[in-house]
């Protein structure tokens, strides 16, 4: 239902009987305006800064049209004007824009807020979980821990819940557009969101619960398909060095009792040595060198129940096969000279597919059907999409700051197309680290990208928590990341501890997959000693026991939008405390996860919120409050709800 009031000179709209807009003279609710911005890409990096910018305020505003359900008013000042359409769609509160002059490409629109307001989403945050008091920037970028700022992400969202601490009421807010854009979220009385166009569209929706609010939000944005049945049923080992090592090592596994669901060979169609480390050719068909005969060898392994999974990403190298084809086609983006445009990631240039031109992804989807489904690989890594530079050439003729945003969506949606193409979606794994509005539902599982080997709150592995969670409340239900994380530089190396204490996370996550990282000599892997070995296979052990309840709570995300891995504020709304717990997580609504991420620690202190609680590897219960609890490696802290109706199967894993 929406709702004004006005007089000369101020209005206020509401919508289910909340205040989202006011209009004053020194406050209106929309400016527009015109600016130019230099963009300065340098590797993974984007400086984005305003050259020129003018800004417009539309101080008057006149009403032309208004109902319970629609409300048409017309915002201007001396020389610009804005028509907006407020509308209740599906109990939603759609607005949409019309504005008659060409030049205008900014857009500022300000939302009511309260001090009582806590911000969750804008996409895959690793360094903030609640928003409110920061500027968020929305832009898909490579958010390597090398160079990563504090709201670098794989990806962004234009979209964020806001929940009332105080009234226990949640809105959602979506923002339709792939443009660069700003989420201020750091004045008391209002939330400025700023974008580099006006927008298609912006959707608010406000319900009676959270839980009622994040369904219809995902809803808009969309689930994730569910993954094969087989990723239940053990880890997924990441290993690299050819046919005799892969052998070995799912052997080494083996005698361990570790149950491996697959092998993940990023290094299927070859390697290259550069000064990051250990890197990987990219010409997407097998390396008959490294992996002889790999169709036979992938038969052999899946007589074993065990699948070899590879990997893809949205580069050629320029030595490759594939690159001499799709430059001759005309297949890969442009520079201003109409040559095809050389990206550096680490220290070479690649070709960039350009996926704005249909004979590009027709002949992208021959090459996964052939050289990838076609000989046997039983799924995949679908890594970058967020290196398109703002100033290529694009075969549609779209603008490339433009479609910057919107990359990582199509990328990833080629690979969903494919394999309903060839009815493989029941079988075959695919695993993405970018994405953008509406991709969700083209990725089974999102993966957290290049993690710090460390305990770095920021950029190591607790920072996938807060990641996971931000995802959740934007619709995103199945996260996975690299159990020890990957990158490795300077004094940042992997040990024992680190690659321990995130198997317990993971063993509390939808995916187990290891990663041996960008330097593998140097980081702990899963097999450097039997103390290892014998941990990861408890873990994984755990995480296959829990099978029926990770399908069950499957089942909640496909068809209610709630997340695996949730804030406890979902659950527990009327706790002050949740609100700012960045380091734990609910999985599913019956298990606390409360990991240990510093090391060298026994103790580690966990929130419970008010419910009755036991301790898995104890049995002892807990209430209400905070507790110091003993966590020896192998006992991470973990409760489940005394009420759960999985108690059984819960009181089972201490025996792992």
């Amino acid at each position: 239902m929406l709702k004004i009031k006005e007089d000369k000179e101020e209005i206020e709209i509401y919508y289910n009987e909340q205040l989202f807009f006011k209009q004053t003279p020194s406050r209106p609710i929309f400016s527009i305006g015109i600016g130019k911005t230099k963009f300065k890409m340098s590797h993974n990096q984007f400086k984005i800064r305003e050259k020129f910018l003018k800004q417009y305020k539309l101080t008057h505003f006149e009403l032309i049209s208004q109902s319970s359900k629609e409300i048409d008013i017309l915002f201007h000042n001396q020389n610009f004007s804005l028509y907006v359409n407020f509308s209740i769609r599906n109990n939603e509160l759609l607005i949409t824009f019309h504005c008659e002059d060409v030049r205008i490409n900014r857009f500022w629109i300000n939302l009511v807020s309260s001090v009582d307001e806590a911000i969750y989403g804008c996409g895959e945050q690793f360094s903030v979980l609640n928003l409110r008091n920061h500027k968020v920037p929305i832009w898909v970028i490579d958010s390597t821990p090398v160079t990563k700022g504090k709201f670098d992400t794989y990806f962004p969202l234009p979209s964020f819940m806001s929940l009332n601490k105080k009234k226990i009421e949640s809105y959602f807010f979506h923002l339709e557009s792939s443009t660069y854009s700003l989420f201020d979220f750091t004045d008391g009385n209002f939330h400025q969101l700023y974008s580099y166009e006006i927008p298609s569209r912006v959707v608010i929706g406000k319900f009676d619960s959270y839980l009622e609010t994040l369904r219809n939000f995902s809803d808009l944005l969309g689930r994730q398909p569910r993954f094969p049945d087989w990723v239940y049923d053990g880890i997924i080992i990441g290993i690299q060095g050819g046919n005799q090592v892969v052998k070995e090592k799912i052997n080494i596994a083996k005698k361990s009792n570790i149950n491996v669901a697959a092998v993940w060979c990023q290094d299927w169609q070859g390697i290259r040595m550069t000064s990051f480390g250990q890197q990987l050719f990219w010409d997407w068909k097998y390396d008959n060198d490294r992996y002889p005969e790999l169709p036979e060898f992938i038969r052999t392994l899946e007589e074993e129940n065990v699948k070899f999974l590879g990997y893809i990403n949205s580069h050629l190298a320029l030595e490759g096969d594939l690159y001499k084809e799709a430059g001759k086609k005309g297949y890969c983006i442009k520079n201003i000279e109409d040559e095809d445009y050389g990206v550096v990631t680490t220290d070479f240039p690649s070709a960039i597919l350009d996926l704005t031109n249909p004979e590009c992804v027709d002949w992208l989807k021959t090459i996964i059907k052939e050289n990838m489904i076609g000989v046997g690989l039983g799924g995949w890594m679908v890594d970058y999409g967020e290196y398109l530079p703002t100033d290529a050439i694009l075969h549609s003729g779209i603008n490339a700051e433009t479609f910057h945003n919107a990359y990582p969506t199509i990328w990833s949606r080629i690979f969903y197309e494919t394999l309903e193409e060839e009815n493989l979606q029941n079988d075959l794994l695919c695993f993405h680290r970018s994405n953008y509005i509406y991709g969700a539902k083209y990725s089974m599982v999102q993966f957290s990208g290049d993690q710090l080997v460390d305990w770095n709150k920021e950029m190591g592995i607790p920072s996938i928590i807060p990641a996971a969670i931000s995802l959740g409340v934007c619709g995103v239900g199945n996260y996975s990341f690299d159990i020890g994380g990957y990158t490795t530089f300077a004094d940042f190396k992997r040990t024992k501890e680190m690659f321990m204490r995130s198997a317990e996370i993971s063993a509390f996550s939808m995916v187990m997959r290891t990663h041996e990282g960008n330097k593998p000599k140097e980081n702990w892997q899963y097999d450097s000693d039997q103390e290892t070995l014998d941990h990861l296979s408890k873990m994984v052990n755990i995480h296959v026991k829990l099978k029926p309840y990770l399908k069950d709570i499957e089942e909640q995300y496909i068809t209610e939008g709630k997340p695996t891995i949730r804030g406890l504020f979902l659950h527990y709304p009327e706790d002050l405390e949740v609100y700012e717990l960045k380091f734990q997580y609910l999985f599913g609504r019956d298990i606390l996860v409360a990991p240990v991420i510093e090391p060298n620690k026994q103790e580690w202190r966990v929130y419970l919120p008010k419910e009755k609680w036991v301790h898995m590897w104890s049995g002892k219960s807990y209430e209400k409050g905070w507790h110091i609890i003993s966590t020896p490696l192998g006992e991470p802290p973990i409760f489940y709800r005394k009420e759960s109706k999985y108690k059984r199967l819960f009181e089972s894993l201490k025996e792992q």
